[in-house]
């Protein structure tokens, strides 16, 4: 039967992935204050499980866009979707210090969390790259790189008052046990209702794939040998990758320590501080659906040259304001106001970052995001163990500061870009 907008269901099929994916990524930032008592570990070595992850899931996102391209966005998600729901039930099993050594423990979790990193790590290239760039048509990339921003932040928004009720009922390792299955649910959906690319989607109308496919180059038999090494070297996909470091260090500053600083540090409860977290992640998702329609009307605009970066401009400069006046202020809910005001404008950010790499990666576009998400992933290397080693040296206020530097210096790193010089193949934005 054909299904007049089927792109569309494919991106809310994408976005009940990514919602998913993030749920399943997200839990143990969540249940870090309870995991951490349980199992006697220290701040410095939870920041350790952190980057554990941050290491799998930066290393992974160039060979994760070779794994999409090569064995097709169908194959890819579904065989990942299977190893959340596989490593989110072997979290779950780590013995406790009465069982083993609490290095055994440190060890045991930095290995499951790189390796949920790992396979967390093809999503974004294999779903906001070639997903997106296959079946929407060009200059049309920055709503639906939104949503699916939109997707994340609903899934982070679900999984903070649901992993909460979770642990605070059956406990921290029921609360992994009970949540893993859904990343099977999502890989059977997705081997069920996708395809790689529109033409081979039985549900797909003619008038549809005419306008997907306008305004981009003919398909290539098979690419250039050594073509992925040219992307490597690519100047504005670096540039990208730089300024998204320094926009994802203000991300994982919510992503990891939100949580832990709102209980830890501004005297919340355990449910009220999920409930905030929740409230966090609803604002980062109204932030990236808005820049999403942004991109998309700026680059009608002023085209792709300054289209994605002026909306990126302005939303890094806002999020950096935010988060300075949020650390600072001495009233903790006026503090939280703030800091999900800012996360909203660090949200506004990502679809610019994603049609911008699309853009100058052509048709090898898992490979092309997956070297700027490998740039705006490193900075989780570091930033785990970054953030408390600088709120034991300076305390949580300036630790927090620091993340309005690098929001400053994303900014000025788009002036630098040129989304309109593609590096692989030429794509026509329509007047």
């Amino acid at each position: 039967m054909k299904i007049q907008g089927m792109r569309w269901v494919i991106l809310a099929l994408v976005l009940l992935a990514s919602a998913i994916s993030y749920m399943l990524r997200t839990n143990v930032s969540v249940l870090s204050e309870s995991m951490s008592t349980d199992l006697a570990l220290s701040e410095v070595q939870l920041g350790l499980i952190f980057s554990a992850f941050a290491a799998g899931y930066a290393l992974f996102q160039f060979p994760g866009g070779l794994f999409g391209d090569r064995f097709g966005s169908r194959h890819a998600l579904a065989i990942i979707a299977i190893g959340w729901a596989v490593l989110t039930f072997a979290s779950g099993l780590v013995p406790g210090p009465a069982t083993w050594s609490v290095g055994a423990i440190v060890t045991m979790l930095v290995v499951t969390r790189f390796l949920v990193g790992v396979t967390h790590a093809p999503i974004f290239p294999i779903a906001s790259g070639r997903v997106i760039a296959l079946w929407f048509p060009v200059g049309k990339w920055g709503l639906p790189n939104g949503l699916i921003s939109t997707g994340v932040t609903l899934g982070a928004a679900l999984s903070a008052p649901l992993m909460v009720y979770l642990m605070v009922t059956y406990g921290w390792r029921n609360a992994l046990f009970f949540t893993a299955p859904l990343g099977l649910v999502v890989a059977l959906l997705w081997w069920i209702v996708a395809r790689d690319k529109p033409a081979q989607h039985p549900s797909v109308t003619p008038a549809e794939q005419a306008l997907i496919e306008a305004n981009k180059p003919p398909e290539r038999a098979k690419s250039a040998p050594g073509e992925w090494k040219e992307l490597l070297k690519n100047k504005d996909l670096l540039l990208l990758a730089l300024s998204y470091f320094c926009m994802n260090y203000v991300f994982y500053l919510f992503f990891n320590w939100f949580f832990y600083f709102l209980v830890e540090v501004r005297g919340f409860g355990n449910e009220e501080a999920g409930g905030l977290v929740a409230a966090l992640w609803i604002i980062g998702a109204v932030g990236a659906t808005l820049g999403g329609l942004l991109c998309d009307m700026m680059i009608k605009r002023l085209g792709l040259r300054w289209g994605p970066a002026s909306v990126a401009i302005v939303g890094l400069i806002a999020c950096g304001a935010f988060l300075v006046a949020g650390a600072i202020s001495e009233d903790a809910y006026l503090a939280v106001v703030l800091l999900c005001i800012c996360f909203g404008f660090n949200q506004i950010t990502e679809a610019s970052y994603w049609s911008a790499a699309i853009a100058v990666s052509g048709d090898r576009a898992a490979e092309g995001t997956g070297i700027m998400n490998t740039g705006g992933n490193l900075v989780g290397l570091f930033g785990g163990v970054m953030v408390p080693f600088l709120a034991a040296q300076l305390g949580w206020t300036l630790a927090i500061c620091t993340g309005a530097i690098f929001a400053v210096l994303g900014a000025i790193t788009w002036m630098f870009v040129r989304a309109d010089r593609p590096a692989v193949a030429v794509h026509r934005v329509p007047a």
